[in-house]
């Protein structure tokens, strides 16, 4: 598939940049085919890394069906956002992410992938995380996104000449 690319280039962040900001990020918008072809947005925690961002969900809802019905989505991170009122704009910085995403079926990966979240949002607490983990692993379904297309944008007041952001 060819993803778009972007309009304004010269404000687009490199790869590197953008991989930053998705790793250091807590939550996101994750948006999916919704119900009678609505589009459903739902913000999110995640994790991403090596390429691929993990969610997770209860075992059912509408995130859950979306999911199951079409495996493309987005999802979008904003990094910065610094109303300059007098100046009518906004200093901003964020990523989006197009890719397809999966139910984690493999019960290897996907204690890899709770074990990463819980690190991620409650770093150094082991002996806090085998108890959740005792507790809701069970009745939790862990989803990976991997990665089609990615691309970053910052404010033309922010930016650094930094190249650009594709994959």
């Amino acid at each position: 598939m060819e993803f778009r690319k972007m309009r304004r280039f010269r404000q687009q962040l490199s790869k590197e940049e953008c991989e930053s900001i998705l790793v250091n990020a807590t939550s996101g918008t994750l948006a999916l085919l919704g119900d009678s072809g609505y589009p459903y947005a739902v913000p999110i925690s995640h994790v991403y890394s090596d390429g691929t961002f993990y969610f997770h969900s209860a075992v059912a809802g509408h995130k859950v069906d979306a999911i199951r019905n079409c495996d493309k989505a987005s999802f979008c991170v904003i990094a910065a956002d610094d109303v300059h009122p007098s100046e009518f704009t906004t200093y901003f910085k964020s990523v989006i992410v197009f890719g397809r995403i999966h139910i984690v079926e493999d019960e290897e990966e996907r204690l890899h992938a709770a074990t990463l979240l819980g690190e991620r949002f409650n770093p150094g607490d082991v002996d806090g995380l085998k108890r959740e983990m005792d507790k809701f692993f069970a009745h939790m379904l862990i989803f990976r996104m991997e990665v089609e297309h990615l691309s970053g944008k910052e404010a033309i007041e922010l930016m650094k000449n930094e190249g650009f952001c594709q994959s």
